[in-house]
């Protein structure tokens, strides 16, 4: 009966607010030559036999760390998940007026973002690889994150730093322009990634109303 292999593909998200489990080197360098092979060549187009032989090694030892490329973009695409929502949820949930809340979650979302591009790049790309129940997973999650910007958005609206609006297509307005961000951001551009999140608050909640 062959080794289970090293990475669990089936583990259950970490519950919010604890610690991630720790990563060794060498799961951390076939995550990060998969997530660049998935997104250069697709997920389809990249063979085990690829990864294999980005990481030095043999196919059949690949074999020792994933038992599938399924189980692999699963891993990437739930972890990566797992750790913007672990970075943002802090500023979402806390206790601070909306319009606060939603300018500290838009510069960790962007934070985050700028930090591990290709990894949410592919959440947005290949999540429709996934398999079906695979995939409802990640919606579901996707949907819950949601919610906590459409409560902010509410709690913002209430408050009247943000005019009367639909919560939700507000909420989906938001998150498209942070998500989008990784299609075009460039470390050395003209803007920091602070100055981009200030200039997304403002553009949301209108820079008059949030001075």
């Amino acid at each position: 009966m062959p080794n289970p292999s090293l990475i669990d593909a089936n583990a259950k998200p970490n519950a919010p607010g604890t610690q991630p489990t720790a990563v060794r080197p060498r799961e951390a360098q076939l995550r990060r030559e998969a997530t660049r092979l998935f997104r250069e060549r697709g997920f389809h187009a990249t063979s085990m036999q690829d990864l294999a032989e980005a990481l030095g090694m043999n196919r059949g030892s690949l074999y020792h760390y994933i038992e599938s490329k399924d189980d692999l973009l699963w891993w990437i695409v739930s972890g990566t998940l797992d750790r913007l929502h672990d970075r943002v949820r802090p500023a979402l949930s806390g206790r601070e007026p909306g319009a606060v809340r939603l300018r500290r979650a838009v510069a960790e979302h962007l934070s985050f973002a700028a930090e591990h591009g290709d990894e949410l790049s592919l959440v947005q790309i290949e999540l429709r690889s996934l398999a079906a129940d695979r995939r409802r997973q990640i919606v579901d999650r996707r949907d819950a994150y949601e919610h906590l910007w459409r409560a902010a958005i509410e709690d913002a609206v209430g408050e009247g730093s943000l005019g009367p609006t639909n919560t939700r297509l507000a909420g989906i307005a938001i998150l498209s322009a942070c998500n989008w961000f990784t299609q075009w951001y460039r470390p050395d551009g003209p803007l920091t990634v602070a100055e981009i999140a200030a200039a997304f608050a403002d553009l949301f909640l209108g820079a008059e109303r949030a001075a």
